[in-house]
């Protein structure tokens, strides 16, 4: 949604619009949604009982045999579909906070707004709540830390920097939180929030995805409202303002939108790390565009998620490692490569 440098857009009139198109983006947006088709036939497809691509097709549409239909549309497209879910929900979460802070550490994983959602799903589970609830925690904790981070970082506006040293700070402190909690837990309780504090998509179902595809559908419009004034800030606030942009309500709704996207997604599949910072990024350079794109970023998130996932499943088949664990792996990595190149 944000688009390149103006040497790689053009305009495009019909009636009385006007649209601005970047043919390196629309190519790398229609890559990339090829790669996540081509990602999720392979997930189906393959495992213990292989599944042929036409059988998916039938089976989707209820016309397969009982065990296609069952392995299909129970077991593994849920967890495709929530995987991709996910992933756009993170991947387009991290583009809104790094185009607010202008800083690739700008992700809802280094502010704080993921380690407040993982302590409400924990409290929620101490408490003895159900699936439901801990979905519930998750979100309430997310909004309420970034509700925290907001009213702290505020003088006279919030700029970036002063959001991401406090929501580092938040962070940390809400990490102590979650080991004190799990110190107080009981056994079964401990490691029920342990696996999930791991971030995993096994055993999710459309009641999962279901959610995380309405949050979608609401505020996908809003991001796509917000791509414009979003793409001036990053030219700094004054610049903003010197062309009739809000800056400050921009901000808001901005940040209500990220939070909601990550808080639902965290709920979702747990907190799994690193996907909402890596995939702004990725997607930056593969659209080789001059600031945070926003539709890249939430179809490099699916793909990333969903490929981390099939390789969680794969690697070490028939032992499966949560997804989490696999993109804590590659993002660490990413994360120590970008310090390295900052630091040259």
């Amino acid at each position: 949604m944000t688009l390149p440098s103006p040497k790689l857009a053009r305009s495009v009139r019909v009636g009385g619009w006007s649209v601005r198109l970047a043919p390196r983006a629309a190519v790398v947006g229609l890559a990339l949604v090829v790669t996540a088709v081509a990602v999720s036939l392979v997930a189906i497809s393959t495992g213990e009982f292989t599944v042929p691509v036409p059988d998916i097709v039938t089976a989707l549409v209820g016309q397969g045999t009982p065990v296609a239909e069952l392995i299909v549309s129970r077991l593994r497209a849920p967890r495709v579909v929530t995987g991709l879910l996910v992933g756009a929900a993170f991947g387009l979460s991290g583009a809104i906070f790094q185009s607010l802070t202008r800083n690739p550490l700008g992700s809802p994983d280094f502010i704080g707004f993921t380690a407040g959602a993982s302590t409400g799903g924990i409290l929620a589970v101490v408490m003895g709540g159900s699936a439901v609830w801990i979905a519930g925690g998750s979100l309430l904790g997310c909004v309420a830390c970034a509700a925290l981070v907001y009213a702290l970082a505020y003088r006279r506006g919030v700029l970036g920097y002063r959001l991401i040293l406090v929501g580092i700070g938040l962070n940390a402190l809400l990490l102590s939180v979650d080991s004190y909690l799990l110190t107080r837990a009981n056994i079964n309780d401990a490691a029920t929030a342990g696996a999930w504090l791991t971030g995993s998509l096994s055993g999710r179902g459309w009641d999962h995805a279901l959610p995380v595809a309405g949050a979608l559908a609401v505020l996908v419009p809003v991001c796509a409202f917000l791509s414009r004034p979003l793409r001036m800030m990053e030219m700094g606030d004054d610049a903003a303002r010197a062309v009739g942009i809000n800056v400050e309500a921009v901000k808001i709704v901005a940040i209500a939108a990220g939070v909601l996207l990550c808080g639902v997604a965290t709920a979702a599949a747990g907190p799994v790390l690193f996907v909402a910072m890596a995939a702004p990024q990725l997607a930056r350079r593969l659209t080789r565009s001059a600031g945070v794109t926003l539709a890249a970023s939430a179809l490099t998130g699916a793909v990333l998620l969903t490929l981390a996932d099939l390789a969680a499943q794969r690697l070490l088949a028939p032992t499966q490692l949560p997804v989490g664990v696999l993109t804590a792996a590659i993002g660490g990595t990413y994360l120590a490569l970008l310090l390295r190149k900052e630091r040259r």
